[in-house]
């Protein structure tokens, strides 16, 4: 089996396991079985413990920006030292990742994908080529593919607007220009902009505790 077969499968379990479609090919599995997989998942009892819903929250927080766990313990301790609520600057910080803004803007189809254009040295920052997918993007920076790998088929599929139809409204944070693979971050984004599924004061609890 192709290895993008078993990543597939591997994302549609983890969705149905964690409640929320993430990636545009789990959405129509997500949609026939949204409950958990196993044999058990359809009877499972919903009675969780405290522990276990604070637990998931922050599973699904880390899923959909793809992070492993000391990268969001890191950017929780950071949120915790802004003077603003932990849990919505939490999300804010994760949002200004350079991966996900990349992803926000249309150029990847999936948080992975953007991770890939970045890691592999497409994207520049200000003119100079970030090659780390956690790098802050600051309020005012420009952002765009290095013009070598604008004709290159993937960037060429992203800026003819295919990836649109599967992301969220471009948020009001991003001024994008599509067709020139290039956006810039206007200011920091609020929580509620910011699309993600989370009940992020259980994850400060989980934190917490």
């Amino acid at each position: 089996m192709p290895a993008s077969s078993d990543r597939t499968r591997r994302q549609v379990r983890l969705s149905r396991a964690l409640g929320l479609p993430l990636t545009p090919k789990a959405v129509k599995y997500f949609e026939k079985r949204p409950y958990p997989p196993g044999e058990h998942g359809r009877a499972r009892r919903r009675n969780e413990s405290d522990y276990a819903v604070r637990l998931k929250e922050k599973q699904r927080l880390r899923a959909q920006y793809g992070l492993r766990e000391a990268q969001l313990r890191r950017a929780f301790d950071e949120a915790r030292r802004e003077p603003h609520l932990t849990g919505e600057s939490l999300v804010e910080l994760l949002e200004m990742r350079l991966d996900a803004l990349v992803l926000r803007a249309g150029f990847g189809r999936t948080i992975a994908q953007a991770r890939q254009h970045v890691s592999h040295r497409h994207i520049l920052v200000d003119g100079k080529i970030v090659n780390r997918p956690s790098y802050r993007v600051k309020p005012g920076q420009v952002v765009q593919v290095k013009p070598r790998s604008q004709t290159t088929v993937p960037f060429q599929v992203a800026a003819a607007g295919a990836h649109r139809d599967v992301l969220p409204t471009l948020p009001e944070y991003l001024d994008v220009d599509l067709e020139k693979l290039r956006f810039q971050l206007v200011r920091r984004p609020k929580r509620a902009e910011v699309p993600v599924t989370c009940e992020v004061q259980l994850v400060v609890e989980h934190y917490s505790r």
